[in-house]
C-alpha cells in the first residue's frame, strides 16, 4: 500500500465533509497530530482505525482500501476491477474539491452535497420524477406533523 494515495484519499474525504483534522482526530479517538499524520502518509491506520474511517464516511472498509492500493501491472495481472462505488465516490469528490462548486456547497450538509450531486447526475426526466416524489414525501410528512 502507497501511504501517499491513503493519505491524499483521506485528506479528499475529510475535505468533502467539510471536517477539520480535530473533527476527524475527536471522531477516531486519537489527537490531531495523529491523525495529520496519517493525511500526510507519516503514518499508517491501524485496521480498527480503518474500520472506524470507512463507518465515519460511510464506505465499506473494501472500498477506502481500494482507494489506498496502488498495482503495479507486472505483478498484479489478476487485479480486480475498481468497485462501482470507488468510481462514484472519486466522482463525487472531484464535484466537491471543484473550485466552480466550492461557493454553492459551501453551507450544504454532507447528505445535501450529495443529494445534489447525485441530482446533478440524472436526465432531465428523472429529476422531474426526483422532485414529484420529494413534493409528495414533504407533503406527508408536513401533514403527520
Amino acid at each position: 500500500m502507497k501511504n501517499s494515495r491513503l493519505a491524499q484519499k483521506l485528506r479528499e474525504l475529510r475535505k468533502a465533509h467539510s471536517y477539520t483534522q480535530y473533527d476527524v482526530a475527536t471522531m477516531l479517538g486519537v489527537v490531531r497530530q495523529t491523525y495529520s499524520h496519517y493525511e500526510t502518509g507519516k503514518r499508517v491506520p491501524d485496521p480498527e482505525t480503518l474500520y472506524k474511517l470507512a463507518g465515519f464516511y460511510n464506505i465499506s472498509v473494501e472500498d477506502l482500501m481500494h482507494l489506498a492500493i496502488e498495482l503495479d501491472e507486472a505483478d498484479y495481472f489478476d487485479a480486480p476491477a475498481a468497485t462501482r462505488s470507488s468510481h462514484a465516490l472519486d466522482a463525487f469528490l472531484s464535484y466537491t474539491n471543484n473550485p466552480a462548486n466550492q461557493k454553492k456547497l459551501k453551507t450544504l450538509s454532507s447528505s445535501e452535497k450529495e443529494l445534489l450531486f447525485y441530482f446533478s447526475l440524472l436526465s432531465p426526466e428523472n429529476r422531474r420524477e426526483i422532485l414529484d416524489f420529494l413534493k409528495i414525501k414533504a407533503v406527508k410528512t408536513c401533514e403527520k406533523q
